[in-house]
């Protein structure tokens, strides 16, 4: 009768520590998903702010000067708008990527629940005080400017803390798909985001901010009542780390060479995120709503490809193979999207599908399995919050390239938008060579055993 107790007992405590898991899974996806559903109604509402204004009935009882820009929202109604918007996108990426690198210090000393709670209830905060901008009639870019620079700095506190409560669940087993479909909560925000700021922002553009900050904040009180940080706290134990092929790399060494091609892969990546929606306007003439609905087909694409790279590099072993190959391809690919893709619609559907895909699921790759096969490293088995920094240390490198790319498209685009892609595409090649060395151990470590039989 004994032993039959402890059997059930075992069943039980797995049973719930299973249970634990997903719920761990589903909330860290959530509260990532809130995080990027916030940080995206910039680039839908841009559209908004400077249109033609010749295609825009003028009403009858307002009294306006007679120009070309009289719908425009100052101070983005001036010629140079396109610089303005890189300003509003720098002020946030750059304010990320400086803070990131201290998020990853601050992560591991304070406690995972509280931490996060106030970096997304103070996230909100400040994603709803742009929109408000709307409603108190603000016209001053330094205003916009300081908002998008406390804004970046509290998103800081999502990604080290979620891929540290994410490693601290799971640890053995194929971590790549995982996480891969896991890391779906990045296109998935940046989708809703797009839907809900759509939504307003042809009638009232400042609730295409407002709504997202409600949300945010909303998820930072579900934080704070219910994350468990680690199997511990629950009574359950804790998971074996998976080994993989960056477990015969330094972690430095590798912590370098995937930070670098981090950098150039999200240069990519969030000039897409920032600038599709417009590219898609000026270029196909969709209005603001249509065309932010349209680019959410790239970040479905990202969901696929994030999730087809964790599977790949699982079967392989070679997570840096995998980025290498999907970079090599998303090169040719961004070439022809920009100039077949507006072709036709079913053209244009297929390409953001095929780019979304190859363009994120590397980034995927690198910000999830491989921050938490580094940080899980031998060497560092002595540090349990070491997954925190290390992954605040890619991520905060590659952000550094995230602020570059909108900056650069916004300096570029007014050349014409065939710059803005070869730009792209240059980056591509760029991450594909900072991994060359590590694709070639792989690749090494595979021919191996056969020569020498």
């Amino acid at each position: 009768r004994r032993m039959y107790e402890e059997e059930i007992y075992y069943f039980y405590t797995c049973f719930s520590c299973q249970t634990y898991r997903g719920f761990i899974l589903f909330l860290t996806f959530l509260f990532y998903t809130a995080y990027h559903l916030s940080r995206k109604p910039i680039s839908i509402v841009k559209s908004e702010l400077h249109k033609n204004c010749s295609t825009v009935i003028r009403p009858v009882d307002l009294n306006i000067t007679d120009n070309d820009t009289w719908c425009d929202w100052v101070p983005f109604d001036q010629d140079n708008y396109q610089t303005l918007f890189g300003v509003l996108d720098n002020s946030f990426l750059v304010a990320y990527a400086i803070g990131m690198f201290f998020s990853g210090i601050f992560g591991e000393r304070l406690p995972l629940r509280y931490y996060l709670s106030v970096g997304m209830l103070l996230s909100g905060v400040f994603t709803c005080l742009f929109g408000l901008g709307y409603y108190w009639e603000i016209h001053s870019l330094w205003y916009y400017a300081f908002i998008q620079v406390m804004n970046g700095l509290m998103q800081t506190t999502g990604w080290p803390a979620v891929v540290a409560c994410v490693g601290n669940w799971f640890g053995k087993g194929k971590r790549g798909f995982i996480m891969g479909v896991w890391n779906s909560h990045t296109s998935v925000g940046n989708i809703l985001g797009s839907l809900i700021a759509g939504v307003f922002v042809s009638s009232a553009w400042g609730m295409s901010f407002i709504v997202p900050g409600i949300i945010i904040a909303s998820t930072g009180i579900l934080c704070f009542f219910f994350l468990v940080e680690k199997p511990e706290d629950v009574n359950c134990t804790p998971p074996q780390y998976h080994v993989s092929s960056i477990s015969n790399t330094s972690p430095s060494s590798g912590v370098v060479e995937f930070s670098l091609c981090l950098m150039f892969a999200k240069l990519v990546s969030y000039t897409f995120l920032y600038w599709l929606p417009l590219y898609i306007s000026n270029v196909a003439h969709f209005k603001a709503k249509e065309a932010g609905d349209m680019s959410t087909l790239f970040d479905v694409g990202g969901i696929v490809g994030g999730i087809m790279a964790g599977l790949v590099s699982d079967f392989t072993g070679g997570r840096a193979s995998t980025c290498y190959v999907m970079l090599i391809a998303a090169a040719p690919m961004l070439f022809l999207y920009n100039y077949i893709g507006q072709k036709s619609l079913g053209i244009t559907i297929g390409m953001l599908l095929v780019c979304g895909a190859l363009v994120n699921g590397p980034y995927a790759l690198i910000t999830t399995a491989v921050s938490a096969d580094l940080g899980t490293h031998e060497s560092l088995r002595g540090n349990s919050r070491a997954l925190s920094t290390v992954s605040a240390i890619i991520d905060g490198t590659g952000s550094i390239g995230a602020a570059l790319g909108p900056l650069l498209a916004g300096l570029i685009s007014p050349t014409g938008w065939n710059n803005v892609f070869y730009m792209l595409i240059a980056a591509d090649v760029l991450a594909c060579l900072l991994l060359s060395r590590l694709v070639y151990k792989e690749i090494k470590g595979w021919c191996g055993p056969r020569l020498r039989g």
